[in-house]
């Protein structure tokens, strides 16, 4: 099988992942899922003028004048009469103007006398919040495939919804291969290191909607693979190590003994050349990422979280955005390379990338100092600093 270039291997995974099945979830239980229906308008909001300001309802053709005060529309307890000529209402923000007011004074702009209130200028109808203003029934407010954020949530509960329909969340099962690693908290031999793969992989999968399954790690043994995964009911299964051709990279022909169809061998990435996919016989996708974490990290940015929008419904492209580099980029080898990067706004406002300067594939700490991955196209010749490349924000907070 030939080496797939990045586009190619993830076309080949995607090409039989189905969404999977819908679900209602309470509104405050939302966060981080994919929408799998259209949310829609059922009413106006507002769906009633409303002041914008403290002060007074009143119809503009009466300013500048002395009004009637004739009542108070509050918050949640409106005025439930009308508004007639040389009359005014006491109007607070966020309540509804009175029937026959087009206009309110702030309250900083009127003198109260008594039961009459001194308009000295002309009101402002730009006071008044039109019913509707923020959206109207009928339209459409998120789109099936939407993630849902805080501020996404927020609107979601504006049109008065208390349950929304959300894709299933993917279960992906994780298992990390080889003798050289131990679970955090363990007592490492002499020639051993602590699996970071694992707990970075299920942060990951959480983020991005899944429901990560760690198993419990296997050393260079086949048969323990192979039995690791047999029977776990999962959607898609990732292993983190033994994914090359070495003599102890056992994990594919672990999986062979579960009817393994491979669909990707390896790809012409950097890191990552020997990320593989494929199908088991009882129909579980499985996909084999390499043990070093960048390589790992890397590559779930490219293929994994593809396959879990694919699974949720969303579309699985990686939304790349422009940046400028910081400094000269070397020439670019045969496969496309995905370097760890830092972002940064330029003086002018434009995105900056600063390739960190370490790529090594085995190194947490420069992962750890990264926002992004900068793409480099295969054979791409000698950069120099202020070129617009591609990058992959990874997503970070701050």
């Amino acid at each position: 099988m030939k080496l797939l270039t990045v586009e190619e291997a993830r076309s080949r995974m995607l090409a039989g992942v189905q969404p999977l099945e819908a679900e209602a979830v309470a509104l405050g239980s939302a966060l981080g899922r994919m929408l799998a229906a259209d949310i829609i308008a059922s009413r106006d909001q507002p769906p009633f003028a409303a002041s914008a300001m403290d002060g007074w309802a009143v119809r503009a053709a009466d300013g500048p004048g002395n009004l009637r005060i004739i009542g108070e529309s509050a918050a949640g307890r409106g005025f439930a009469g009308g508004l007639g000529p040389g009359e005014a209402v006491r109007i607070f923000t966020g309540a509804a103007v009175p029937a026959g007011a087009d206009a309110v004074v702030i309250q900083e702009d009127a003198r109260r006398e008594g039961d009459r209130v001194v308009i000295p200028a002309v009101a402002d109808p730009r006071h008044v919040r039109p019913a509707g203003q923020d959206f109207e029934a009928g339209n459409p407010l998120l789109t099936a495939g939407t993630r849902l954020d805080p501020w996404r949530l927020s609107l979601a509960a504006a049109a008065g919804l208390a349950f929304v329909r959300v894709s299933l969340r993917p279960r992906v099962a994780v298992l990390s291969t080889g003798e050289e690693v131990i679970d955090p908290g363990g007592a490492p031999g002499p020639f051993q290191i602590f699996d970071s793969g694992t707990t970075a992989l299920g942060a990951l999968i959480e983020a991005w909607g899944g429901e990560p399954l760690p198993l419990r790690s296997v050393g260079d043994d086949a048969e323990a693979t192979a039995r690791a995964v047999e029977d776990v009911e999962c959607d898609l299964i990732v292993t983190l190590g033994g994914a090359s051709v070495g003599d102890h990279d056992l994990v594919k022909p672990a999986m062979a003994q579960l009817g393994l169809v491979l669909a990707v061998e390896n790809v012409a990435v950097r890191p990552g050349k020997p990320t593989w996919f494929g199908v088991l016989r009882d129909g579980r996708k499985i996909l084999g990422l390499p043990g070093n974490p960048a390589s790992a990290m890397a590559c779930a940015q490219l293929f994994l979280r593809p396959l879990l929008c694919a699974l949720q419904g969303s579309d699985p492209t990686p939304r790349l955005v422009a940046a400028r580099t910081t400094a000269a980029l070397a020439a670019n080898g045969s496969r496309e390379h995905w370097m760890r990067a830092r972002l940064i706004p330029g003086a002018d406002g434009v995105l900056m990338a600063e390739a960190l300067g370490d790529q090594d594939s085995s190194l947490v700490t420069v992962f750890a100092s990264a926002d992004a991955l900068l793409r480099r196209a295969p054979a791409a010749p000698v950069a120099p600093a202020g070129e617009t490349v591609e990058v992959l924000p990874l997503g970070r907070l701050v």
